[in-house]
């Protein structure tokens, strides 16, 4: 039934670790750049709190045309700047500049969608109020919009695992790497069938985690 039957247990939570490294520095960059960025693609639209079509325009521009990149492209096109930035393009540092690269407009699009279900009425009425553009920001839209926030960042993570087993072809390491190197390169499908299980696990228990405390925040 497989084609080497050699698990190669030890290799499994290296690759492990290496993912989780690569997944955790990646979310905690591209969610500092995102986050902040998908807040100013809400409030410069037209008809926004600081309305600034131009700013607007451009940004949202941006954003759409890397967006619009499929990731291994992405991964090939910024070697020169990765090798530029940290001084290598490959191993699991190297991945991580392409990955915040792919993930932080992916996140702000994200972050854009969820201000976006605030109640205008809730931000008129603070308006109204005399509230400052700092205070409807952050005691209002980020406030309200915080199990939305929460689910956006749980796709974002999903959406790295994805990206780091795309990353695993050019040597980043973790588990997409042990999956091309034996499962796909060696021919040992039990290899590769293991390593499928275990994203599986992994992405089942974000998404888990990540509805719950969604839940919990919709109670507060």
């Amino acid at each position: 039934m497989f084609n080497g039957m050699d698990p190669h247990w030890d290799l499994y939570l290296p690759a492990l670790q290496e993912t989780l490294y690569m997944v955790g520095w990646s979310i905690f960059l591209g969610t500092i750049i995102g986050i902040p960025l998908g807040v100013l693609l809400v409030i410069t639209r037209p008809g926004h709190i600081f309305e600034q079509p131009i700013f607007y325009q451009i940004t949202n521009t941006i954003i759409n045309i890397i967006r619009s990149v499929p990731f291994i492209i992405l991964l090939f096109a910024l070697i020169p700047f990765t090798k530029m930035l940290i001084g290598t393009f490959i191993g699991v540092e190297g991945a991580i500049v392409p990955l915040v690269v792919y993930v932080a407009p992916y996140i702000a699009r994200l972050m854009e969608s969820a201000l976006l279900e605030v109640d205008p009425g809730l931000i008129e009425a603070f308006q109204a109020m005399g509230a400052t553009r700092r205070q409807i920001i952050f005691n209002v839209m980020l406030k309200e919009s915080r199990p939305a926030l929460v689910l956006s960042l749980t796709i974002a993570v999903i959406g790295l695992i994805d990206a780091t087993a795309m990353a695993g072809i050019i040597g980043a390491g973790g588990l997409g790497n042990l999956a091309y190197r034996y499962g796909f390169q060696r021919w040992e499908t039990l290899v590769m069938v293991l390593t499928v299980i275990i994203l599986i696990v992994l992405v089942q228990l974000l998404q888990t985690a990540g509805n719950r405390i969604a839940r919990s925040l919709r109670k507060d």
